[in-house]
Order: C-alpha cells, then sequence, then structure tokens
C-alpha cells in the first residue's frame, strides 16, 4: 500500500503541476529530481527506503538535514540548494490545502530560510575572446558550418541552452527584420533580433540542410549526426570543444558554458550603450532588477561613467580574412517605435559575428 507521502507527490506532481499550474516538462523535471534525491537522503543517510517514507518522517529538522547533505556529500552550490528548497516549500504550500491537519507541520518547513550567498560576479568573454570563439568552427566542412551557425545563433540572441535546443525551423523568420522567437521558462515567448550576418548564416544552412522548403516548419533547427535535435549537453560540448581549439590561454582556462555566451551578449549590449530595459527584453527577464546585475559588473561603467557610447561596432572578420564594419542588429516589428530607435542609436560595441563562408559580411 502507498505511503501518504506517495500519494500527495504523485497528485502534486500530476494533477497539480501538470495539470492545474499548467508546468512546462522541464520545471516538473527539475520537481521531480528535487524529490528523487530527498527520497535518496532518507534512505541513504537516514536508513528509511522509499516504501517506509512517511509524511511524518519529514519535519523541518530533516529539510534542514536534506539541505546540508546536499551542500557537504553532493557538494551542490547555494544557488542549487535553495532551489531544491524552493521545491520543496512549493510541495508543502500546496499540502496545507490538501491536509489542514497538517499545517503546523507544514509551516514549521516553510520557515526553514533560504541561505544567504556572496552576490556573484557575472562570468563573461570579451569581445575580442568571443570573436575568437565564433570563428572556431571549420566553414569548409558541413559540421562546421553548422556549429557556426549555431555559435553565432547563442550569441546574437542571447538565447538559454534549452532555448535553442527547442528552435524548429518556424521560429526563424529571415525576412527582414530577421527574426527568432524563443520559448523561455514558463512557456513564454519573445522575438529577438537577429543581426544580418547571423540571418545570412541561417539562411545559407536552411538551404543546405533542405529546411527552407515548404513542410519543414517543425523540424528542430540544429540537429546532431543521428537527425535528432541538439540536447543541451551537445551544445555545451561543442562550444568546450572550440574553447580547447582555440589556442588561447584565457579563453582555454575560462568556467565557459551557454550562458556564459548569454552573459556576454548582454554585457557587449549594456557597454554598447543599449538600455537596460530593452536588454531586459532581450533576455526574457520579468524583472529589471535582474537585468541591472550587469550594470554592477560593467567595469568600464564603474570606471568611465561620463564616457559616451562607443561608435556602432567594431569589424567583423570575414572568412578571407578582411575586415568590414558589422551590420545593425535590427528590432521585431511589434517593438513600439522609441524601442526601435534606440537600436538603432545604441548599438553593441563590437559584433564578433562572422558572415556566412563565401559571402561578404554585411
Amino acid at each position: 500500500m502507498a505511503t501518504d507521502f506517495a500519494v500527495f507527490l504523485h497528485r502534486f506532481l500530476t494533477s497539480h503541476l501538470a495539470g492545474l499550474r499548467g508546468c512546462s516538462p522541464n520545471t516538473i523535471a527539475s520537481y521531480r529530481d528535487t524529490f528523487k534525491l530527498l527520497i535518496a537522503f532518507f534512505r541513504d543517510d537516514r536508513s528509511i527506503p522509499p516504501d517506509k517514507l512517511t509524511l511524518d518522517l519529514i519535519d523541518a529538522a530533516a529539510i534542514t538535514g536534506f539541505l546540508n547533505w546536499l551542500e557537504a556529500s553532493r557538494h551542490n552550490s547555494i544557488s542549487t540548494r535553495n532551489q531544491r528548497l524552493a521545491a520543496i516549500s512549493s510541495f508543502y504550500r500546496w499540502l496545507q490545502s490538501q491536509d489542514p491537519a497538517r499545517m503546523a507541520g507544514c509551516q514549521d518547513i516553510l520557515a526553514v530560510p533560504a541561505k544567504k550567498r556572496a552576490q556573484p560576479g557575472v562570468n563573461h568573454l570579451t569581445v575580442e575572446q568571443t570573436r575568437r570563439l565564433l570563428a572556431q568552427p571549420d566553414r569548409s566542412t558541413r559540421r562546421g558550418r553548422r556549429d557556426a551557425t549555431l555559435l553565432a545563433t547563442l550569441y546574437d540572441t542571447a538565447a538559454r541552452v534549452s532555448e535553442l535546443a527547442g528552435l524548429s525551423v518556424r521560429d526563424i523568420r529571415l525576412q527582414p527584420p530577421a527574426l527568432a522567437m524563443l520559448t523561455g521558462k514558463g512557456r513564454k515567448t519573445r522575438h529577438v533580433p537577429l543581426g544580418k550576418n547571423t540571418a545570412a548564416l541561417l539562411d545559407a544552412y536552411l538551404a543546405e540542410h533542405g529546411l527552407s522548403r515548404p513542410g519543414h516548419g517543425g523540424h528542430p533547427l540544429f540537429v546532431n549526426q543521428h537527425g535528432s535535435k541538439l540536447s543541451r549537453g551537445g551544445i555545451a560540448w561543442i562550444i568546450r570543444k572550440y574553447q580547447t581549439q582555440a589556442g588561447d590561454p584565457a579563453l582555454a582556462g575560462a568556467d565557459l558554458s551557454p550562458h556564459v555566451l548569454r552573459h556576454s551578449r548582454a554585457m557587449h549590449l549594456y557597454e554598447g550603450g543599449v538600455p537596460l530595459p530593452y536588454i531586459r527584453e532581450i533576455l526574457g527577464h520579468i524583472e529589471l532588477a535582474t537585468t541591472e546585475i550587469y550594470a554592477r559588473a560593467s567595469t568600464e561603467a564603474k570606471e568611465k561613467p561620463s564616457k559616451p557610447p562607443p561608435p556602432t561596432s567594431l569589424p567583423a572578420t570575414c572568412p578571407n580574412g578582411t575586415r568590414t564594419p558589422h551590420c545593425s542588429t535590427g528590432s521585431p516589428d511589434c517593438d513600439p517605435p522609441h524601442q526601435r530607435r534606440v537600436m538603432r542609436s545604441a548599438r553593441s560595441p563590437a559584433s564578433p559575428l562572422p558572415g556566412p563562408a563565401g559571402q561578404r559580411c554585411a
């Protein structure tokens, strides 16, 4: 017979999260993973097997022990610890209304505080490091052209890795103004402008793979050698491969991930004079306070607050080694007129995006 914990947890993950709240599969998977770890903690640390785990055994002291176990035994960061606590708190907040007799115990668990942590810096690449990374793929090969297009799209859109992995052909519009439609947290969508060089790379890539023909709208934009969409791990592996290949000690020693490219794009936009509200829209942040980390992290802004925004952009490197000015960023049709003016007048200080092989950079 199932325990009360098993019954309520099943209802929470299925009827509540998936049904009532309509959470995305990624969100549900995150909650599920938290409770898998909690069950493993009771099994391994408290010698309580899953079929014996009841709600009476889970109190505030046990939750605190679980959080400490995550840090000590699994070497999780403070942010991961707090994320697991948030998932548990969500479950017990819901449980209060399902079993009012347990409200006191639920509220004790809800009172477990998140652990404070130092405000992290924004790990990002310089413009020159970004340019060097994006220039690494060998665009004389089919796979190299895919990787060059992938890296350019990831940087230019400042997408989360899950957003890039989830792109399908229909999410790309190459007619001016070129756009990528990203689906982010909570299944919220946003339209991000594509630079001319990135749009040209995507145009050539879609044509080469036969994806520009009608009937391919639902096809994943980036696929692996088996024809399946690239996973988040696969995208991270591609970045690490070219990081090693770059031969730059500073770049090779950097803690590089897809999210670092997202941070890099945001920092380059901010230091180019693009206002924070517009950067927030590109990144898909709900609160402007989240985007303000780039203002705090900008060394240039702190040291030279009176310095005017730099010119339109530094030159991008074409395949033949020549340098030509980079294109404007463009903006979505739905942007208010003042935002379109903002992007025309305050662009990234240096866009390291290369143009497609055999084509002059825009």
